[in-house]
């Protein structure tokens, strides 16, 4: 049985016979009646009394009509409900990140433009946000770095360097930079194996043949924050994520020799939604105003 069946039984209920029903619907009068008996032969059930001209309801028939309004309805609100997803004017879209800095700020443009739809965040390391897009669990992904991988469509969001960090009375506190050399023989406080800014910062060291001391290796951003704080050694953290403490000195690397770089991601498969297409458009333009105000404060510098 099809909506297209249903409508007929509707009509030839509404008008009390085919011929008006037929001119109400456009069609003619044997395709409407072969709509209804259709039905009727494939349930072996009967919908109408045929008395000449005139039609009336079957008991059966009495019975099935509220409910085949209540279908018609439910069709006509799910089409609405899809206009309106189409034109983003009500939805929900699940992001997956790898850290809560670049998400809240992808967050707050996406909610400028499109203040109808809902956003929630799982947070995870990049395994489990691209997991989770495998699963359709979440639409988008925020990673740290790249995956040459054509499951995804990948796109860059923003580049930040990655600077140094002190305690106040270190040595370095009285100096506004540092070359990536300096950190040789310095204790180096390290976040834990396949963080992206440690993976950044050792692939930068090796290529300039820079030998370090790693002193601690520290699972989050503010454990590693605390211990600089506590004078254990020399952390290091993208200038993004660097949070101000009067306990500490920021301190950049000449050069910017190390750097991470934010990107969105999608199931490649999934790009034709409207509703994934509008996340990348709006961080798109928020990602070219961050970089051209990045570029504004690094020639101030």
């Amino acid at each position: 049985m099809t909506l297209n069946q249903i409508r007929a039984f509707i009509m030839v209920a509404q008008h009390g016979g085919f011929s008006a029903a037929a001119r109400m619907l456009g069609m003619s009068h044997s395709t409407l009646n072969s709509q209804i008996q259709m039905i009727e032969r494939e349930y072996g059930a009967e919908l109408f009394h045929r008395r000449g001209r005139r039609v009336e309801l079957s008991a059966l028939g009495l019975e099935v009509l509220p409910l085949a309004r209540q279908m018609v309805a439910l069709e006509g609100d799910m089409r609405l409900m899809l206009g309106d997803s189409g034109r983003l004017q009500r939805g929900a879209l699940k992001i997956g990140a790898v850290g809560p800095y670049h998400v809240t700020e992808m967050i707050e443009t996406y909610h400028a433009i499109h203040p109808r739809i809902n956003l929630s965040v799982k947070l995870g390391n990049s395994e489990v946000v691209l997991e989770d897009l495998d699963k359709y669990q979440c639409d988008v992904g925020v990673l740290a770095r790249r995956y040459p991988d054509e499951r995804y469509y990948m796109q860059p969001y923003a580049s930040y360097p990655v600077i140094a960090f002190v305690r106040i009375d270190h040595a370095f506190a009285r100096r506004k930079s540092i070359a990536l050399a300096d950190l040789a023989g310095q204790p180096l406080l390290m976040r834990e194996p396949g963080s992206t800014t440690r993976k950044a910062l050792e692939d930068a060291l090796a290529l300039n043949g820079v030998k370090v001391d790693v002193a601690m290796e520290i699972g989050s951003r503010e454990a590693l924050r605390e211990a600089v704080a506590r004078g254990l050694g020399v952390g290091t953290v993208s200038e993004s994520e660097y949070v101000p403490d009067p306990r500490l000195r920021p301190l950049r690397i000449e050069g910017d020799a190390v750097s991470t770089h934010i990107h969105v991601c999608c199931l490649r498969e999934r790009m034709g939604s409207r509703l994934i297409a509008s996340f990348f458009e709006a961080i798109g333009q928020g990602g070219k105003q961050k970089q051209a105000r990045a570029a504004v404060r690094a020639a101030r510098a």
